[in-house]
């Protein structure tokens, strides 16, 4: 580790907090429908689609009403998308000839992109049209991001009103959410890219010659345009199949920081969001500290493992030689452009978020570093975590650690001015409970049937854990792999797909749940026993009970996968691959 690694680090961070406030100011007014800067060119379009929709802007929606709604959105995108991949091969915009996708592709895609996971079991510009990239995958990006944002803000409703049965308009929201917050910042965003380097035109694909006198085909498309909304809705489907260490996708450092800004940029925001629409906006702040303390630690530790030479050098008795290759650190896998510690923050930041894009293979870091995304994702993807799902999901574990809190101290637990009751922690439990039967589940079926079995890599404890790994990151809805999983068979095609469908909707219905609940609700004033929820006590009971509900759930799991992968090749134990 160097003093330069953490400097990278720390700029990281400053932006990140110098961009929350104002960015969720901003997002605020959106959502209570106030006038912004972007009104007089936005606020026409608007009125014109609830015109064309049918949709009373002024009529707001019980949390059936808006999970049915939002369920009926993603029918139609998964029926639409699954369709443009079967039929890309007759329509337009396909220079280069692609054919129909096999349909346990195209399920598994579709699922992939509603749910805003975009896991990618095939290479995007050898599968993919240009029509299906825009039409369809790059259309599914700005959908599932603006959803992920509204459920959150429905959420928040949840705490911030009282004694009402509604918590917003889902067509409303979507809408506003679309026009006032993603496509500005996409366009902008786009035009930066460009001109940094990356390609946006509707090209044929370009032949070259190596100076080896071989022939290369160099990819070109609408990369730009799709790239803003891949980091900033933390959906991290590439256009490439090699994501973001492609320099077509990231060609400098700077477009590498920018993208790892836009991936938090409106998680973080929302904690604002959170504070403001409570009215207290050091109740957002206390769940910022609670997300950035997590965030960091995770961030130490992967730079850490990954930093250091590898251990097995030393315990095997390898000759100096090998051991100072490996001084600097750990660079297999790596995008050497980038580096050690822009490779470590940038895993921790794609699966903190629920992004899943990469600059490096996660199947090469060391047991440890490859750990902490690990983690990441089975705890939910709450350290800031996917646009509005890593709010929502935060804000879940909160009541749970109230209803701890309340049960310490014998009083009905409290929390911005709503009692916690039987009812919320019941549907919270549900959502909680859900990730974990998802990922131990199907991880257990894979590694007990020969179907399951045929698609590692590697053997031993890394093969377990790149199973492990891909159930984590399709429940967490994420979508980054170890990729050392060959998981574009009928099997993993299904069942990841399903993991997908449960991470998502099985959290997101009951959730609903709990702000319909909370919503009808009055506020209760405080009083001299309300446990104060804006401090650093509570900032630590937050913690802490994640991390022991984490501990509790998926240590036996990890143990048998990163954790004796480890703890092995410390001793010089090594898992040779089958030839």
């Amino acid at each position: 580790m160097t003093v330069n690694g953490w400097i990278q680090i720390a700029l990281f961070c400053a932006i990140i907090v110098a961009i929350t406030r104002p960015l969720g100011a901003y997002m605020t007014r959106v959502f209570a429908g106030e006038r912004t800067w972007l009104t007089p060119v936005f606020g026409p379009v608007e009125r014109g689609l609830y015109a064309a929709a049918g949709v009373d802007a002024k009529a707001e929606q019980g949390w059936v009403a808006y999970a049915l709604g939002m369920l009926l959105f993603h029918v139609f995108g998964f029926l639409f998308l699954y369709a443009l991949q079967r039929l890309q091969a007759d329509l337009p915009l396909n220079p280069q000839g692609f054919g129909a996708v096999a349909p346990d592709l195209a399920l598994n895609t579709a699922v992939s992109f509603i749910t805003n996971t975009n896991w990618q079991a095939y290479g995007g510009e050898t599968t993919m049209s240009y029509l299906t990239q825009m039409l369809g995958l790059a259309v599914q990006n700005f959908k599932s991001a603006a959803v992920g944002i509204v459920l959150a803000v429905a959420l928040i409703r949840g705490f911030a009103r009282r004694s009402t049965r509604t918590i917003g308009n889902f067509w409303v929201d979507l809408t506003r959410c679309t026009l006032y917050v993603l496509l500005p910042a996409c366009f902008v965003g786009a035009l930066a890219f460009v001109a940094m380097g990356v390609p946006q035109n509707l090209n044929a694909y370009v032949e070259a010659q190596t100076l080896e006198g071989a022939r290369q085909t160099i990819a070109q498309g609408p990369v730009a345009s799709q790239l803003v909304i891949k980091m900033m809705g933390t959906n991290g489907g590439g256009f490439f199949n090699a994501n973001s260490a492609h320099p077509y996708e990231n060609p400098t450092a700077v477009s590498n920081l920018l993208q790892m800004v836009l991936i938090f940029a409106i998680s973080a925001a929302l904690t604002n969001v959170f504070g403001r629409m409570v009215s207290s906006e050091r109740q957002g702040w206390a769940i910022f500290a609670a997300m950035g303390v997590m965030f960091v630690a995770g961030v130490a530790v992967t730079y850490w493992a990954e930093a250091a030479a590898h251990p097995a050098f030393a315990a095997a008795g390898i000759d100096q030689a090998a051991s100072a290759a490996q001084a600097g650190g750990n660079m297999e896998g790596k995008e050497v452009r980038f580096g050690i510690v822009a490779s470590a923050l940038f895993a921790v930041i794609t699966t903190a978020a629920s992004c899943g894009a990469v600059i490096a293979m996660h199947d090469s870091f060391m047991p440890i570093g490859g750990m902490v995304p690990l983690v990441n994702m089975m705890l939910g993807e709450i350290i800031f975590g996917g646009v509005g799902a890593g709010l929502y999901g935060m804000l879940l574990f909160v009541v749970i650690a109230i209803f701890v809190a309340g049960l310490m101290v014998g009083r009905t637990p409290e929390y911005v001015g709503k009692k916690i009751e039987s009812r919320e922690v019941k549907m919270t439990m549900l959502a909680v409970l859900s990730l974990p039967m998802s990922i131990l589940g199907f991880t257990a079926l894979a590694v007990s049937l020969p179907v399951g079995l045929a698609g590692p890599a590697n053997p031993g404890p890394h093969g377990f854990s790149e199973i492990l790994y891909a159930y984590s990151s399709a429940t967490g809805n994420n979508g980054s792999a170890f990729a050392g999983l060959s998981a574009n068979t009928l099997f993993y095609n299904v069942t990841l797909a399903i993991a997908m469908l449960i991470g998502r909707f099985a959290v997101i219905v009951p959730m609903l749940a709990v702000a319909g609940s909370l919503a009808a609700k009055p506020r209760i004033p405080p009083s001299a026993g309300t446990f104060p929820t804006d401090g650093p006590l509570f900032v630590g009971l937050l913690v802490g009970v994640i991390l022991i509900i984490g501990g509790l759930t998926f240590f036996p799991a990890l143990a048998l996968g990163p954790v004796v992968e480890h703890l092995a090749l410390n001793a010089g134990a090594l898992f040779a691959t089958a030839p």
